[in-house]
C-alpha cells in the first residue's frame, strides 16, 4: 500500500488532504488529466476549484514527483514518477499504458548522426489496445 504522507515528505512537498487524495488517485489509476482527476477529487471535496487542482499538480511536476505525459491530440496526463519508461496510447478508448523499451539505440544513433546531443527521450505510441480490437 501506498503511503501518500511519506512519499510526500520525501519530494519536499507540503502534506495536504488534497495532495494526498491527489497522489492516490494517480496510483490507482496509473494516468490521469486534469478534468478527470478534478471530477474525481470532487467526490471527497465537494468544494475544490480546479485552480487547486493545477496549483498542486504543477507543484509536484515542480518538485519531480509526477511527470506529465504529452499525448498526441488529446489532453496531457499525469503519473507518479518511476523508472523511464514509454507509452502506449489507445486511439479508440483512451487508454495509457506504460512500455519498458530501451531507447539508448535511438539516443546513440541520433547522437552519432547530428551534433544534438539528446538528453530527455519521451516516446508515445498509439494504436489500438486488446480490449478495443476484439
Amino acid at each position: 500500500m501506498l503511503n501518500s504522507s511519506v512519499l510526500l515528505k520525501e519530494y519536499d512537498l507540503k502534506v495536504t488532504p488534497q495532495r494526498v487524495a491527489i497522489v492516490d488517485e494517480l496510483y490507482k489509476h496509473g494516468h490521469m488529466n486534469i478534468d478527470d482527476l478534478y471530477r474525481n477529487l470532487l467526490k471527497k471535496f465537494p468544494s475544490i476549484s480546479l485552480a487547486t487542482i493545477y496549483k498542486n499538480i504543477n507543484a509536484m511536476v515542480e518538485k519531480i514527483f509526477l511527470n506529465e505525459v504529452k499525448l498526441p491530440d488529446t489532453k496531457s496526463v499525469y503519473e507518479l514518477v518511476k523508472e523511464e519508461h514509454s507509452h502506449l496510447v489507445c486511439s479508440s478508448c483512451g487508454k495509457v499504458e506504460d512500455i519498458i523499451i530501451d531507447t539508448s539505440i535511438l539516443q546513440n544513433s541520433i547522437s552519432a548522426n547530428t551534433n544534438f546531443k539528446v538528453e530527455n527521450t519521451e516516446v508515445v505510441f498509439s494504436g489500438v489496445c486488446q480490449d478495443c480490437h476484439k
